[in-house]
């Protein structure tokens, strides 16, 4: 994982965010809001949600295009299920949280760098329904309620806390 990623606050212009990525030769920033990570900007936020949609960078804010809540997963989880979660997610960067705060980003580049085919057997496990077999819970917050919990798991596609889980 990449111990410092970028980050950008939710209120920053999409050009300020556009800028940052450029001038750091990055594909995505994480957004911060009242000091946690609460979302993803990409690249291909930019192209999809401002460009083609011939909107002013410069009057659009970054909460209004990021991804959120941000998938993460904690820095002591196995690479294995970094990937299946990526997988799963058809993401390709994870927030790489630990109690609330944002400690890394982890790419899909990162993890084939070390270990090549892993991407491509989590793609395979995903299609074949095989991800169900490695459930483990992850740090982040619950894609139901939004709340915060370290003990994340998969419920109907969504990563949820324990209170939210087959409700």
């Amino acid at each position: 994982m990449t111990a410092t990623p970028l980050t950008i606050g939710v209120d920053a212009s999409v050009a300020e965010a556009a800028g940052l990525m450029r001038a750091n030769d990055v594909g995505s920033l994480i957004v911060i809001e009242d000091g946690r990570p609460s979302g993803i900007v990409t690249e291909r936020d930019v192209v999809t949600k401002v460009a083609a949609e011939e909107r002013a960078p410069r009057d659009v804010r970054v909460r209004d295009i990021m991804s959120a809540p941000v998938v993460a997963i904690h820095p002591d989880e196995e690479v294995l299920e970094a990937a299946r979660l990526m997988s799963s997610r058809k993401i390709r960067r994870l927030a790489v949280v630990k109690e609330g705060a944002l400690v890394g980003i982890l790419t899909e580049n990162d993890i084939l760098r070390i270990w090549p085919s892993l991407v491509d057997v989590t793609r395979e496990y995903d299609r074949a329904g095989l991800e169900a077999r490695f459930a483990k819970a992850i740090e982040g917050h619950c894609e139901a309620c939004g709340v915060y919990s370290t003990n994340l798991m998969w419920d109907r596609n969504l990563l949820a806390c324990a209170d939210c889980r087959g409700g």
